[in-house]
């Protein structure tokens, strides 16, 4: 496994494979590892040549008021864990991603605005600007991220599709613990009782999946339901909502398929998480 820390080098490493016609595939992360992550890579190992993954906590993507100076960091740890798995740890400086005249920022409008963008403004634009930027130096052929960020993965599609970036998108599955709490860098924050509310959130999101399945048509009753249920364990609600899931409009009646999108606050530490649902599969009798 190689380290590369200085753009061009990875540059020149990129170009060099693709000269050799090897299929690079890539997985953006910033670090502190967990299984999910590990999921991601094991997901694309076997579809390529070489695979590369970039440990960078981006500031862009971080408001005033957020963590971005007490997000997790363990560089060693990580590469660690992920030496069996990758070809090349992508550790670059942010003076390196962005340097004195960087002036370019890449904002996916529409799909930026529902849950996460209303309550974070500018954070996808800076998801996007990573991306983007990440995409022009590894210049993958499959890039890979978690359906836990489900709303990150629909803009990533669309920026690579309006941009002709030529880069093949997937979404892996969320992972979860054995509780149900869905795996983030975050749950290092939560003490044993947070972790024993947080479970709340799956299980909330779970209650609006069975009663869809059961024929409940009402979204608002179903959306209450899950609302009492998460907010009775002293959690709470950013947002709550049951939207389409290809383009993450309202519903007014219920579509092939749904997401139940949820942001949590446990106390200070903000928690996200969602269920896809395809509403024409009934429950099993």
């Amino acid at each position: 496994m190689k380290i590369i820390r200085k753009v061009q080098e990875m540059i020149d490493f990129s170009e060099t494979n693709h000269q050799q016609d090897k299929l690079i595939g890539f997985v953006p992360t910033m670090g502190f590892l967990h299984q999910g992550h590990l999921s991601l890579m094991k997901l694309i190992r076997d579809q390529v040549d070489v695979l590369i993954i970039s440990i960078y906590v981006n500031p862009k993507q971080f408001g005033p008021q957020e963590d971005f100076k007490k997000y997790p960091r363990d560089e060693q740890r990580d590469i660690n864990l992920v030496k069996p798995l990758v070809d090349v740890v992508f550790i670059p400086e942010s003076d390196d991603i962005y340097p004195p005249r960087y002036d370019t920022f890449v904002q996916v409008e529409e799909l930026s605005k529902p849950l996460c963008g209303k309550s974070r403004p500018g954070h996808f634009g800076g998801v996007t600007t990573v991306v983007a930027r990440l995409f022009g130096i590894v210049k993958p052929d499959i890039a890979v991220f978690g359906q836990k960020d489900y709303q990150q993965s629909l803009i990533i599609k669309r920026m690579v599709e309006d941009l002709n970036l030529g880069v093949k998108i997937q979404v892996g599955p969320i992972i979860r613990e054995p509780d149900g709490l869905a795996l983030s860098s975050r749950n290092i924050y939560l003490d044993e009782q947070q972790r024993k509310r947080a479970q709340e959130i799956n299980q909330g999101l779970a209650l609006g999946e069975k009663l869809m399945k059961q024929g409940e048509t009402d979204i608002d009753q179903i959306i209450s339901a899950m609302t009492e249920l998460i907010s009775g364990h002293d959690l709470n609600i950013e947002y709550l909502e049951i939207l389409d899931s290809s383009n993450l409009q309202e519903v007014s009646s219920m579509t092939e398929q749904v997401i139940i999108a949820a942001a949590v606050l446990v106390d200070n530490i903000r928690l996200i998480d969602n269920r896809l649902v395809d509403v024409d599969r009934k429950l099993e009798e």
